[in-house]
């Protein structure tokens, strides 16, 4: 499949994870892929560029977003997939932690995607991806600000699709179930049992098993793809069936 041939995509949190995945999938379809992260992108990246860039400051993120546009041509695709987690019930966090979560899973995605909107906007084929959570539409323990955070995502991307659908730009939205990734891992390690606490994540999605990054990324890719032409304003979950299927 070529249907990304010619297009330039801009992917945030790119380095790792699900955003390394849909860096890998959108540059196997054809795509030009750049990836904007904090982080140093692994060697054997298959991006046609990498921009240290950190969602939360605005003028760095202005810069490479003109950068990417400079280089590569235009800009066709965002993928704001940038985000951070944090764990605990409504009175765990302080208002710093509640704030900093906030500032780079939604304004983080607010400040990306108005740098790109007028490169966006001169393209034929433009379109927005946000990478939401499986946690924006159900209560899971021990995840109130991430939650929330995610939940704003949802709401943001249906707003934002309303906006740009008259700028010829679709805005869609993945909604993971809990992913296989290096962000996960961490959240283990955390545990006082971590045995324990990735057997209870894997059994509450009834699938059995954790989401692979991969899946994620080839969700984007079907929203982001000029052959979904049709498609804007959807949340697409890909969560093992947590949020639709019960066994019992």
């Amino acid at each position: 499949m070529n249907e990304f041939d010619g297009l330039v995509a801009v992917v945030t949190g790119g380095a790792s994870g699900i955003g390394a995945a849909t860096a890998a999938v959108l540059t196997e379809r054809g795509a030009r892929v750049a990836i904007l992260d904090r982080d140093s992108v692994t060697r054997d990246s298959v991006a046609a560029m990498s921009v240290s860039c950190d969602v939360t400051f605005t003028p760095g993120v202005d810069t490479a977003i003109a950068r990417v546009a400079d280089t590569l041509g235009g800009i066709d695709i965002v993928v704001n997939n940038a985000g951070i987690g944090a764990i605990g019930d409504v009175a765990a966090n302080s208002d710093d932690e509640w704030h900093r979560v906030f500032d780079v899973n939604v304004v983080g995605i607010a400040r990306v995607s108005r740098a790109a909107l007028p490169h966006l906007r001169r393209s034929s084929h433009a379109s927005i991806v946000n990478t939401c959570s499986v946690v924006a539409s159900v209560g899971v323990p021990q995840r109130a600000v991430y939650a929330a955070s995610k939940g704003a995502v949802a709401a943001l991307t249906l707003a934002m699709a309303a906006d740009h659908l008259r700028d010829g730009i679709r805005v869609n939205a993945v909604t993971p179930g809990t992913a296989d990734t290096p962000w996960v891992g961490r959240l283990l390690d955390q545990a006082p049992d971590a045995v324990a606490a990735a057997a209870a994540l894997r059994a509450r999605q009834p699938m059995g098993r954790l989401v692979a990054a991969a899946e994620v990324a080839y969700a984007i890719a079907y929203l982001a793809s000029p052959l979904s032409s049709a498609t804007t304003g959807t949340l697409l979950a890909v969560d093992g069936g947590m949020a639709g299927v019960r066994l019992g």
